[in-house]
């Protein structure tokens, strides 16, 4: 999770990506807590790849996250952008026994325990238009016989969403250690597609794990439709805060709603969050992400996502407003 986000501009400048809010908790805490409850096994570490950019008060924040699960939480730099297996690479010191990987701008929905026997697996879902992604496809047995990155044919339409498996950690830290080693880059990177493909040619069997949705968290567009989905399936049975204060106000589910939030003569949902300390005055909201501490007032939001400490009082829009704005319409 080392990247800039520059997709998800304004909302990065301020706050990595994979920390970006839905329904109250950061998308990397959505991710890891969904990976391990298809874990029968106890998970003994999380290991977070980041930039050194990102401060100590986001590196304390990933370690808890760690820690609510029990798990150890470690603390990993990828320096230079030098590619997916370069950056699992940087926390080569996990790479020993059953692991698992997932780079951390995508949430899914799956109901199934992983087979932890099987030699490796690797997270797919089905798509319309394969040439934009990496697929896989697979022979009579449903084992995965070859990994390509945006076919120009339609060879297969089941997409790599990013998360895989590996019985033994320690064989793919030294296959990625030899493309190192060897200098072997693809447009410029060490590519993880590279490294699959040698582990498979030296005996190692990789097979699909499909999930029933794959919600991509790239720009603001797909932030907000993912926010929506995972509103609608999250299992909470209650996500509004009790300090939450509304007044004389509608709340249509399903609303996440913050502590020491306020409404007051306005009609918020289906589909939103609002974060901690922030005050809503004669506005109408529906499908859009409200981080903390804003001020808004005679607004009609739809579809929109607002950062930290904005104020804004105006009209009817579609919006992605960063930190610390100020819009008077």
């Amino acid at each position: 999770m080392a990247g800039m986000g520059k997709r998800l501009r304004p909302h990065t400048l301020t706050i990595p990506k994979p920390l970006i809010p839905i329904a109250g908790r950061p998308i990397v805490q959505w991710l890891v807590t969904d990976i391990v409850k298809l874990t029968a096994e106890k998970v003994d570490n999380i290991g977070f790849v980041i930039s050194r950019n990102f401060g100590e008060k986001i590196e304390d924040d990933l370690l808890k996250i760690a820690s609510e699960l029990g798990s150890n939480g470690k603390i990993y730099y990828q320096d230079e952008p030098l590619g997916t297996a370069h950056a699992i690479y940087c926390a080569k010191e996990l790479l020993d026994e059953k692991t698992i990987v997932a780079f951390a701008d995508t949430l899914f929905q799956a109901d199934f325990i992983l087979d932890t026997e099987k030699d490796a697996i690797i997270w797919v879902q089905q798509v319309e238009d394969p040439s934009q992604f990496g697929v896989i496809q697979l022979n009579d047995e449903q084992e995965i016989i070859d990994f390509v990155e945006k076919p120009r044919e339609k060879i297969s339409d089941l997409a790599i969403i990013g998360i895989y498996y590996f019985k033994h950690g320690s064989d793919l830290k030294r296959e990625i250690a030899q493309l190192i080693r060897d200098d072997l880059k693809d447009s410029g990177e060490y590519q993880l597609t590279r490294v699959l493909k040698t582990l498979q040619k030296k005996g190692t069997h990789f097979y699909p794990g499909r999930v029933d949705k794959w919600l991509d968290c790239g720009n603001k567009v797909a932030t907000v439709e993912t926010h929506k989905a995972y509103l609608g399936f999250i299992k909470e049975n209650n996500l509004i805060s009790s300090s939450a204060k509304i007044t004389n106000s509608v709340v249509i589910p399903p609303v996440y709603l913050g502590e020491n939030v306020q409404l007051n003569n306005s009609v918020i949902g289906p589909f939103v969050s609002i974060g901690e300390n922030s005050k809503i005055f004669e506005s109408r909201v529906q499908n859009s992400i409200i981080q903390n501490d804003n001020h808004i007032k005679n607004a009609n939001l739809a579809n929109s996502m607002l950062g930290n400490f904005v104020t804004y009082e105006g009209k009817t829009t579609d919006l992605s407003v960063g930190d610390y704005n100020t819009i008077y319409n």
